[in-house]
């Protein structure tokens, strides 16, 4: 999963939340905790005060009395219990004044005070003191904490389908068309995975209702092709029936060409790949285009094996050559080749529109004798499949249409000189 995934946001933003509020409850009992200190400081600094008044005579027995009301602090009068909490218990704070001095001690979790003037010491037990107690502070962090928690858990339940449809919308993009609905419910999410899988269930159906339109055709083409091929057959021999003969043919290589780009423009997988050289391919694309050679010149010293889908590759230089010989002046073409890119060189003026324009199928200039048709379009669509780039410039006159990229499917890097493989052949 990436880092910048929505459930590694939602995770982040809920572990910060955990430790703000962790570190605002530890705050709040060291807070409390101080407040309760305090509270405990000012009850014992009356009591000694008014003590101490009392014990120098300073204050009545009523007003101290009255004054002590409000206070749960006996006195301990046993003697023996009385010297052994003074020996035995902690100091925590002591005080000393003109008057006499007071001492808070802290004896088995029990607070006394110990006060003295001159030579008598009183020693008083704090009935209502009670240890600081956090737990008051830890049920209501424990409750928060699992709010937060469950709430976490919630909201990543909620979102979860996302990670599924992720997975559905890669299985799309990559040409799969056999994906599964992960709508959970009726919420937003749930609804947008419905919308997904609803219109991916349209696009098949018409892709299948596409392809069986386009077999239909091509097998109602093939009967008439099949039958016009036997009666040629029967007609004497001579220049007529080998011109008759090579136009079924040329049919036929047409419906197979036309099965071929079919496949490369619905984005399915190339299932023929292999290792060709690159004149091999210009060979092909020559005899599919059915021209003079001489009208194609190759501008490339040494060849270049290529791991492609032959029959597809030949069709994308074929329509570059029949662009060629349409468009250019001088009705030639030349192809230049290196390791990282096929040319094709043709006399000509700069085309009118960006070639963006004319990779769309049915694309025209000016006028419809400068229409390009389905040619780049094919060729765009095979490159792409090919993981190529398809661009295009024009310098000194020359249109120069380019096949880039083709280093990555360059199969070694040792190339045969074109001189070697006529030698093979």
């Amino acid at each position: 999963m990436k880092r910048s995934s929505i459930f590694y946001t939602i995770t982040f933003i809920f572990i910060l939340a955990i430790i703000s509020i962790s570190l605002a409850f530890l705050w709040l009992m060291d807070y409390d905790k101080q407040n309760y200190t305090r509270e405990l400081n000012a009850k014992y600094s009356i009591v000694s005060r008014a003590t101490l008044l009392h014990m120098t005579g300073l204050i009545t027995d009523d007003d101290y009395e009255s004054q002590m009301k409000n206070f749960k602090m006996p006195e301990v009068v046993d003697k023996t219990r009385k010297n052994y909490i003074l020996n035995s218990a902690t100091i925590i704070q002591e005080i000393t004044a003109d008057i006499g001095s007071s001492a808070i001690l802290l004896h088995k979790k029990k607070h006394f005070l110990r006060i003295r003037h001159a030579d008598t010491t009183m020693l008083l037990q704090d009935s209502d003191y009670q240890p600081y107690r956090y737990d008051i502070i830890k049920v209501i962090f424990s409750l928060v904490f699992l709010t937060v928690l469950i709430t976490y858990i919630f909201i990543i339940r909620k979102i979860k389908p996302l990670r599924r449809l992720k997975r559905q919308i890669n299985k799309f993009a990559n040409g799969d068309l056999d994906i599964s609905n992960v709508s959970t419910g009726n919420d937003e999410i749930s609804e947008v995975a419905d919308a997904f899988y609803n219109s991916v269930m349209q696009i098949k159906k018409l892709n299948e209702s596409r392809q069986l339109f386009l077999r239909n055709i091509m097998h109602e083409l093939k009967t008439p092709i099949t039958k016009g091929r036997i009666t040629v057959e029967m007609i004497e021999k001579g220049k007529y029936q080998d011109r008759l003969i090579s136009v079924f043919e040329k049919l036929e290589d047409l419906i197979n060409e036309f099965a071929a780009v079919e496949r490369a423009t619905a984005g399915i997988g190339l299932n023929e790949m292999g290792e060709f050289s690159l004149q091999e391919l210009i060979d092909e694309a020559i005899k599919l285009a059915m021209i003079d050679k001489n009208r194609v010149e190759i501008m490339f010293e040494e060849d270049i094996m290529l791991q492609v889908d032959f029959k597809l590759f030949s069709i994308a230089i074929k329509n570059m050559i029949d662009n060629g010989m349409k468009y250019s002046l001088d009705r030639k073409i030349k192809i230049l080749a290196n390791q990282n890119s096929i040319e094709f060189h043709t006399l000509g003026s700069k085309l009118d529109q960006q070639l963006e324009f004319y990779i769309e199928p049915f694309s025209k200039g000016k006028n419809a004798k400068q229409s390009f048709g389905l040619g780049l379009y094919i060729v765009d669509n095979i490159l792409k499949s090919h993981g190529l780039k398809f661009s295009y410039k024009h310098t000194d006159e020359i249109n120069i249409f380019s096949f880039e990229n083709i280093d990555k499917i360059i199969i070694k890097e040792d190339f045969q000189s074109l001189d070697d493989i006529d030698n093979v052949s």
